[in-house]
Formats: structure tokens, sequence, C-alpha cells
């Protein structure tokens, strides 16, 4: 077997034995010879530098190609990894601006419905009363049966929405509802549709409501002015602030609203074998299960996400 020493060298010129910084450049290049004399071999304490040098002595058996081989590899490994490195980071930022796109779109349309919306339901309130006053009198009657079937029936939209999501939507609806508890892949999911369905009950007992006078068409109207209510709380509440598809501002630093979105991520968690079903009184049902200790450390978790921690 024949062994000998190869030296494998870069651009860069390596100087033995001697001070780099004193002295006179060498005259002649080193030999494979030279490499076993003293003076090589004796440590030098100039040669000690934090800096990782890129000289390799190479052992060869036989033939140099294994070390050329050797090197081959070693920079199309480097190359490799940049190159990987570059795919994930162009990756990375293609994701960020999908989904920054995403969120535009999704706020764009919140914001429209909720315009429009809101501005549809306080024009509908104000024409309504306002006719049923043109003949001088004051339908008390009438006018309480609205407001107080506006508050109850948001209220027992709550209840509705827990009982739903329980019994039907994790149920025999969950092809549809699935898609809420899977990545996102665009600005809407299947699950969007449950809110097209609650709205068609509502616009039709507003527009009954609006159109006829009288108790019965009164509190029609409240009913739907109520599922309006609640629908709109939910998307802010549910859609921004839980799951952060638009920017909410200042509601996401009310202290309940925190313990309602906390709740509702560990719902999306499944430790309580899915509870909290319910949205607003959602931390009220986790206190049911005693699932308190859980709530506060998911709200400080959110506190201290929020906060950069």
């Amino acid at each position: 077997m024949a062994a000998g020493f190869s030296v494998a060298t870069s651009a860069r010129t390596f100087r033995f034995g001697q001070n780099p910084f004193m002295g006179s450049k060498p005259k002649t290049l080193l030999s494979p010879s030279t490499l076993l004399s003293p003076s090589i071999r004796r440590p030098n304490r100039f040669f000690t530098a934090k800096k990782k040098s890129t000289f390799t002595v190479y052992f060869v058996l036989e033939e140099q190609k294994q070390g050329i081989s050797k090197i081959t590899e070693e920079y199309s490994a480097d190359e490799s990894s940049s190159e990987g490195f570059n795919q994930i980071s162009d990756r990375v930022a293609e994701k960020l601006a999908r989904k920054k796109s995403e969120r535009h779109t999704y706020l764009v349309a919140a914001v429209m419905s909720t315009l429009g919306i809101t501005s549809m339901a306080v024009a509908a309130v104000y024409y309504r009363f306002s006719w049923q006053m043109e003949g001088g009198e004051i339908p008390v009657s009438e006018m309480f049966g609205t407001f107080a079937l506006a508050v109850g029936a948001a209220v027992g939209m709550e209840f509705w929405a827990r009982w739903a999501h329980r019994a039907l939507w994790h149920a025999s609806l969950w092809h549809m509802h699935e898609s809420h508890h899977q990545p996102r892949d665009g600005p809407f999911e299947l699950n969007d549709v449950f809110a097209i369905i609650n709205a068609v009950p509502a616009i039709a007992l507003l527009n009954y409501g609006f159109f006829h006078k009288g108790l019965f068409p009164g509190l029609c109207f409240g009913a739907g002015l109520g599922i309006t209510v609640f629908g709109m709380a939910y998307m802010f509440v549910h859609d921004g602030l839980v799951h952060r598809r638009f920017p909410v501002g200042p509601i996401a630093n009310v202290p309940y609203f925190r313990r309602v979105a906390a709740a509702h991520k560990i719902h999306h968690m499944d430790k309580f074998k899915g509870v909290p079903y319910g949205l607003f009184l959602g931390p009220k049902e986790l206190e049911e299960v005693g699932g308190m200790e859980e709530l506060e450390k998911e709200i400080n978790r959110r506190i201290k996400q929020s906060n950069g921690i």
C-alpha cells in the first residue's frame, strides 16, 4: 500500500514555522519531504489563532481521487444547505404574504358587512318607530316588546349556538365544521356557511316586522334585531379576537373578552371533551367541568404573547 502526504490548499497562502507579521516571505514552496522536518513539527505559538483555518492535510491511499471527491461532496453539501435555507426563507415569506392578503380580504368583507348590516338595522329601527308614532300615539307595549325580544334573542342565540355546536356541528354536520378545526387555506372556510344560515331567519323576521304593524310584528322585528346583534358580536369576538382573522383593536384588551377568547382556544385543544361549546359563556362552562386552572394558564399565555414576551 503506497502511503504518502498530500497537501490541499485553497486560494489562501499559509506559512508554517514563521510569524506572519514578522520576517520575510518564503521563497520556496513546501515539499512533502520538508513536512517531516523538526522546524515544521515544532509547535508555533503564533499558529494558535481562534480563526478556523481551511488548510487540510489528506492521507492519500493509492490515489488522490478520494480527497478530491471528499472536497466535492463537502462543497455540494454546503451549496445544498444554502439552497435549502433560501427555499425555506422564500416559502416563509410567501406564506406570510398570503396570510396578510387573506386577513385583508376577510377584514374588508367583515367591515363592509358590518357597516351594511348596522346601517340597515339602525335605519329600520328609526323608520319603524317613526311610522308607529305618526298618529300621535306612542305604542309603548309594542316598543317594549321589540326591545325585550331583541335582548332575549341575543341571549338565546348563545344557548342555541352552544347546543348546535355540540349536537350538530360536532356530529352530523362535522364534515362542514371540520374546516374550522384545521389550518385554513384561504380567507374563508366551509364553516362560514353557518353564519349565512343563521342570517336567513334574522332577515325574514326583520322583513316581516318592518312592513307590518302590531305587537306580533314588533316582537318579530325585535327577535330579528337580536339575532343580528349576536351575529355581529360573534364575528368580532370569535373570528377577530380568538382566531385573529382580522384586527379588532381595543376589544382584545377587555378582560372578559380575553377570558372568552382563552376559553374558546381550550375548546380547540379538546382537553375537556370539547367543552366549552358556547362562546360568550365559555368561561362558565369551563368552571362547571373544573377547567379554571387551565383557563388561567391560557389567559396568561395570551397576555405574554400579546406583549411579545
